[in-house]
């Protein structure tokens, strides 16, 4: 069993920094990443939610274009936890931050079902 806790959203202006951080309890070894995924207002289903950057053991990463150059995403194994470092945040980044484990193979990753925190929510103003 698998348990991930999301923190550090909150209220931001626009082009101000945020790092998210997700705890991860129980054993992962059946997986080899880590993800973070956005929920965007008016979104309700999990299904819906987008991957915005993605990390897998070896250290490769992934990010969606729409974030490109403004996030990064690590994980400290020895600590069980996965950041996300949010630079020059925009209104269009307002959303529940959720992260996840999975695999991740040649490029691609793919979330475990079932296994999400309760999300995070970043808001930012302009």
């Amino acid at each position: 069993q698998v348990q991930l806790v999301e923190s550090g959203g909150g209220l931001v202006q626009a082009g101000e920094s945020l790092t998210l951080s997700c705890a991860v309890f129980g054993d992962t070894a059946t997986y080899n990443g880590f993800a973070w995924y956005v929920q965007l207002p008016g979104n309700e289903r999990e299904i819906e939610r987008e991957l915005v950057a993605a990390i897998s053991s070896e250290g490769a990463t992934k990010y969606a274009d729409f974030v490109k150059d403004r996030l990064t995403i690590s994980r400290d194994d020895a600590k069980n936890t996965v950041t996300l470092l949010m630079d020059n945040l925009k209104p269009e980044d307002t959303a529940v931050y959720y992260c996840s484990t999975g695999h991740y193979y040649v490029g691609h990753y793919f979330p475990a079902a079932g296994y999400w925190g309760q999300g995070t929510q970043v808001t930012v103003s302009s």
